[in-house]
């Protein structure tokens, strides 16, 4: 199947071959975004083939010629940190909220991710799969070609399976990437509220050997913050995961300078996400290692929580990525644009650096910057085409609505 798109009025994020290689972006770089005005690309068996300027397109066999004239071509967000595999909303913990709860407050209640476990638990794998797949096409629909879903409201061995399971039936299914991570630290059930040894145990001893014997996960998340998993349960956890070639991962300072972004670059995680407290300390941590910092704003959006100091690290000469935390507490949407307008307007993001944020930065959070992130030839066609809009920042100032007209993925 050849697909060749033409007239389009701008081709974004776009990379030669010959180019050294971009696997992400930084500091001054992310306010560059390459593009060609006027252009053409050329797809084949799910693989960008060519493209260029109109004025320079040669004769071409197509099975298809989509004419994107007044359209923009991108590529395919990169969402690098999802919940999406829920059991129910949690509409109720939201009116809480508007009536003064804390996050906290109504977590040491057993709201909160003690709310979504009781769900899920009690949920056939069947149904949960079914409501997980419409929730993905749904993000699919509004330009995420790339996806990480992580594990987390099982905390018991069968839920924690039961979540992983489902998400590798997502992966042979959607036709996208799709990374599991293994996120049974995410908090302690109630019965190990007073044994929380017991449940560290339970998660390295049992929980670990299970998910790694049947292939089920990419990575291991924990969820360092006061009152979840500090400094010592964290790097007991991510070391034990790293025996079974689970690479790491954290939520990191959302709620208090927690020590998790130190601890995520000492352990050489691969990124560390929400970020909503950052100070000179973690920037300096960040500088001195290869961890990604991605920035979580639609939960603190969400939360109404102070969001976090992107122009900072971005000044730092570091790398930013954007992630939606689609979850159903505290970030009940996977809608990329979304995020790119609470990152330009509230973190003070232009539009070229939110787009690579969630294009080459994100795709490098999954370890899929070969694959994903940017228009080059020999990698994966998954690209949005915009409807007809007058430029790339009209995406994130049109928000709440779908500046996607269609998707092209590669499978």
């Amino acid at each position: 199947m050849r697909q060749l798109i033409i007239n389009i009025k701008q081709l974004c994020q776009v990379e030669y071959a010959g180019d050294q290689a971009r696997n992400k972006v930084a500091g001054a770089d992310m306010a560059v975004l390459p593009s060609i005005d006027n252009a053409w690309l050329l797809t084949e068996n799910g693989r960008i083939q060519g493209f260029g300027e109109m004025s320079a397109l040669q004769e071409q066999h197509a099975d298809e010629v989509i004419n994107a004239a007044g359209k923009l071509v991108l590529p395919a967000w990169c969402d690098s940190h999802t919940h999406l595999v829920f059991a129910a909303p949690r509409d109720e913990e939201f009116v809480d909220r508007i009536r003064g709860l804390s996050y906290e407050e109504i977590a040491r209640r057993g709201g909160g991710i003690l709310n979504s476990a009781r769900k899920l638990n009690a949920m056939d794998e069947r149904e949960l799969y079914d409501q997980s797949f419409i929730r993905l096409q749904k993000v699919m629909a509004q330009g995420t070609g790339a996806i990480e879903i992580k594990s987390g409201y099982g905390l018991c061995l069968e839920g924690e399976l039961k979540m992983l399971r489902v998400i590798r039936k997502l992966k042979e299914n959607a036709g996208i990437p799709v990374k599991a991570s293994f996120l049974a630290a995410h908090a302690y059930p109630m019965e190990y509220r007073e044994n929380k040894e017991g449940y560290i145990n339970l998660i390295i001893n049992e929980m670990l050997p299970r998910v790694a014997g049947e292939g089920l996960a990419d990575y291991m998340d924990v969820f360092c913050e006061q009152g979840f998993f500090g400094i010592p349960e964290t790097e007991r956890l991510l070391e034990a995961g790293s025996k079974y070639g689970l690479k790491p991962k954290i939520h990191a300072n959302q709620l208090h300078h927690s020590g998790g972004v130190e601890v995520g670059v000492k352990h050489n995680a691969l990124s560390v996400d929400h970020l909503e407290c950052v100070g000179d300390k973690e920037i300096e941590a960040l500088k001195n290692g290869n961890t990604m910092p991605t920035l979580l704003p639609g939960a603190a959006f969400f939360l109404g929580i102070q969001y976090q100091p992107a122009r900072k690290i971005i000044d730092a000469d570091l790398p930013v990525c954007l992630a939606t935390d689609y979850n159903p507490g505290s970030c009940p949407s996977g809608n990329v644009q979304l995020l790119l307008s609470i990152a330009c307007t509230q973190l003070k993001m232009t539009p070229e650096e939110a787009i690579n944020a969630v294009t080459i930065n994100g795709a490098a959070a999954m370890e899929l910057e070969q694959e994903m992130g940017t228009i080059m030839v020999g990698k994966r066609a998954a690209l949005i085409i915009t409807s007809p809009i007058p430029s790339l920042a009209y995406i994130p100032y049109d928000y709440g609505n779908n500046s996607v007209e269609r998707m092209i993925h590669s499978a």
